[in-house]
């Protein structure tokens, strides 16, 4: 699963999707039919027994608090190097349309993967409840559960 970049929060906690606002965690958990934990370390080894990875293509950018329409001047990281290291991924989700475009700006897309673009689960996107994006989210169940 890729996001675009760390927010303020997250670099503060050094944790994905730190922002108590942020849908990642509920939704990841969602899919499962599971609550998140309340600790990090839970809830990174929950996405890591089920085969998730999660990064971000930007490694390093600008931009105006955790705006992710005002990034610029982007370093994106070594994806391409990920996949090489790592051809059992067969699926890359976007979190959100601007991971998505910084993606398919950075690198070219391999015909091998899936690539599911999915809703930004950021407090900033917050015009779709939290219902709708697991349902939306929810594409990805039967390739995480192995069912598809």
């Amino acid at each position: 699963m890729l996001g675009t970049l760390p927010g303020e929060e997250s670099l503060r906690r050094q944790q994905y999707y730190a922002h108590p606002r942020n849908l990642f965690w509920p939704i990841v958990f969602g899919l499962f039919d599971e609550i998140p934990p309340p600790d990090y370390p839970g809830r990174l080894d929950f996405v890591q027994r089920r085969g998730i990875a999660l990064w971000d293509v930007v490694a390093v950018g600008s931009r105006v608090a955790s705006a992710d329409a005002t990034i610029s001047a982007e370093i994106p990281n070594s994806i391409d190097t990920l996949l090489n290291t790592y051809p059992t991924i067969r699926v890359i989700a976007f979190n959100g349309s601007t991971a998505r475009r910084l993606y398919d700006r950075h690198f070219q897309r391999v015909e091998t993967l899936t690539y599911f673009a999915l809703p930004s689960t950021s407090p900033a996107h917050a015009r779709l409840p939290l219902t709708e994006k697991l349902k939306q989210w929810s594409i990805l169940r039967p390739v995480l559960t192995g069912e598809g």
